[in-house]
């Protein structure tokens, strides 16, 4: 499971927060805190992998929050949970090593798009060793994110929706043809959104060998049901 912390002034949108991240498989709520000092006891209380930080803090700020980690020594990976969205505040954020920024006021969608995309890095992590130029490329691909959806720009979030249920509905690995007929749209558009989610380590390839020609593609939903 990966332990969360969230942060948030308010009490009742942390409560909200919290819930919204108990959803998403794998995910759990080690704790939550309602300020810089209450977060930074947290982290120290409790293990603790990842962080879903507001900005606007009664006593410090969510930056601030990030900086006196990283100068405490804390690797906390941490996603920017917050109204802030002037331009200055999401580019300090990059730089002080938040992977993700979701801007409030946001749907249960919104999040668990961006806390799939972080799982599935972690998945990408885990083999350890050395990495090709296509393995880095995957590995910030689980990164992107443009607007609520989590999809570059051109994609439909609703479409990709379609495809998420049909594959965490199958009972095996589907063909592009197959998830078209299940998922009701064209074969090209399943293929499209099958390599974006495959790239950005949603989706796992696998492939079948007959007994001639090319080895058919066929493709699972990466976070579980």
């Amino acid at each position: 499971m990966i332990e969360v912390l969230v942060v948030d002034d308010d009490v009742r949108v942390a409560r909200i927060n919290a819930a919204y991240a108990t959803k998403v498989p794998g995910f759990r709520v080690a704790a939550t805190a309602h300020s810089a000092a209450e977060a930074l006891a947290r982290i120290n209380e409790v293990p603790v992998d990842l962080i879903l930080l507001d900005h606007y803090l009664p006593d410090r700020n969510g930056l601030a929050v990030v900086r006196e980690l990283r100068a405490l020594g804390h690797h906390t990976d941490v996603i920017m949970v917050t109204a802030a969205r002037d331009v200055a505040t999401v580019q300090a954020a990059m730089r002080h090593g938040a992977l993700q920024y979701l801007v409030k006021p946001f749907a249960y969608a919104g999040l668990r798009t961006k806390l799939e995309a972080y799982a599935a890095l972690r998945r990408s992590f885990e083999g350890g060793g050395e990495a090709e130029q296509t393995d880095v490329d995957r590995l910030f691909g689980a990164l992107w994110a443009t607007g609520g959806s989590g999809l570059p720009k051109g994609h439909s979030a609703t479409t990709a929706e379609l495809v998420r249920q049909a594959l965490r509905a199958a009972d095996g690995p589907l063909s592009a043809q197959e998830l078209a007929e299940s998922a009701g749209m064209s074969r090209q558009t399943a293929q499209r959104y099958l390599k974006l989610l495959e790239r950005t380590g949603r989706v796992r390839l696998s492939l079948k060998y007959g007994e001639t020609g090319r080895p058919e593609h066929r493709y699972t939903w990466a976070t579980g049901s």
